[in-house]
């Protein structure tokens, strides 16, 4: 039977991670409104983009030109965006999120895979399996700029466009609700225009293929600048989640320990009582 000092220490272990895990919680609660409503504003954005990019596109049908990032090729040869978080205490943010990134490198074994990382966590995971590493994005979750993401879509049109790849695949968390965030891995490259709806008549200055071809890089970048958005609100969404269960199950521990506390210690002065009402019956 452990000692009573041993239990007192126990709870005061307790206790402490206890206030770490409250202020993990509080941090991220402040952090979470900001970057949900960056991730929500960004919607629109994307949205409107993708029906100006299919629109524009129909337009250019007859005059479609020749554009790289529209290029398809026999995928032997891809890249990998996985966007992770910078630190961990987020649950299984992160590791849901590696397994799936996990399980397509499992999959494209046969190809030639290289990595774009964004975040330490599959930084440190994917490096230390030995995965061959284009390029990785570290310290940018603590303000996400879209200098960042215009930064990665670069190097990655320009792989693409020399045809040093033949497929861009983007593997993120998607923010949904302060409880739950959706895995997403969709490819970026090459581009699949979306279907339009009913004709825009669009009042063109120039050609409308030329005008494609300025907009597809930046439809690229939008949905990197939106991704990492979405990942940022995820994680701090998952974070509170997180630290508040593990508050949560920190009280139930220092009650548990403190009735075994009580227990022991009860159990201590009655052997004491015994001791001495045995020692006084010895004497009589």
């Amino acid at each position: 039977m452990p000692s009573l000092i041993d239990i007192r220490r126990r709870i005061r272990s307790v206790r402490n991670t206890q206030q770490i895990t409250k202020a993990l919680k509080m941090i991220s609660a402040a952090k979470l409104r900001k970057a949900q409503d960056r991730a929500l504003a960004a919607r629109p954005y994307a949205s409107i983009l993708q029906q100006m990019l299919a629109n524009v596109a129909q337009a250019a049908h007859s005059d479609p030109g020749e554009n790289p990032l529209l290029a398809v090729r026999p995928e032997n040869r891809i890249l990998l965006i996985v966007i992770t978080a910078d630190m961990g205490k987020a649950g299984g943010f992160n590791a849901n999120l590696i397994r799936l990134a996990q399980r397509f490198v499992d999959e494209h074994r046969s190809q030639d895979l290289r990595l774009d990382l964004a975040g330490k966590k599959g930084r440190d995971y994917f490096k230390k399996r030995g995965a061959r590493v284009h390029a990785e994005f570290v310290d940018i979750f603590r303000l996400v700029r879209y200098e960042t993401a215009e930064a990665i879509a670069n190097g990655v049109i320009e792989l693409f466009s020399k045809a040093e790849v033949d497929a861009v695949y983007l593997f993120g968390n998607e923010f949904k609700s302060v409880m739950a965030s959706h895995l997403v891995a969709k490819r970026l490259l090459p581009i699949e225009i979306p279907q339009a709806g009913e004709p825009v008549d669009y009042i063109y200055e120039q050609a409308p293929a030329e005008l494609l071809g300025s907009l597809l890089p930046r439809y690229i970048k939008a949905q990197i600048y939106r991704a990492l958005l979405e990942s940022s609100a995820a994680e701090h969404a998952a974070r509170m989640t997180a630290m508040d269960a593990a508050s949560s199950n920190a009280s139930d521990m220092i009650d548990s320990l403190t009735l075994y506390l009580n227990r022991v210690r009860q159990a201590s002065i009655t052997k004491e009582i015994i001791e001495v009402v045995s020692g006084a019956a010895a004497l009589e």
